[in-house]
């Protein structure tokens, strides 16, 4: 079983940047997805980008390509996403989230149904 803890969130104004990070603990998946999704209060949780253990391909939302940026240290322990150019619209709970990938062949989900890992989420708020 993985534990999951996100940090790295706070209150920014529009047009500035975060970075958040997730960090991994106990039992890794020997291969696995990882990704970030963000809620708003009251409304379903939305994809932003996975990432693929065994060759690190990563799959951005269209909502959010070109602004926020996945990345995963050498360590494959913690996971980051850059936010820039952050708007109003951003502000929600940030999640991290993993599953494990039955086949290499299989390429990451983007659907939040899919995972069974997810740490507590960090607020990010912008205005």
């Amino acid at each position: 079983q993985v534990q999951l803890v996100e940090s790295g969130g706070g209150s920014v104004q529009a047009g500035g940047s975060l970075k958040l990070s997730c960090t991994a603990s106990g039992s890794m998946y020997s291969r696995y997805c990882m990704g970030w999704f963000r809620a708003v209060s009251g409304k379903e949780r939305e994809e932003l980008a996975v990432i693929r253990s065994t060759d690190g391909h990563t799959r951005h939302d269209d909502s959010v390509k070109g602004r926020f940026v996945l990345a995963q240290d050498n360590t494959k322990k913690t996971l980051s996403l850059q936010l820039s150019g952050l708007k109003s619209e951003d502000s929600a709970m940030y999640y991290c989230a993993a599953y494990l990938l039955r086949s290499p062949l299989y390429v990451c989900s983007l659907e939040w149904e899919d995972f069974d890992d997810w740490g507590q989420g960090t607020q990010v708020t912008v205005s």
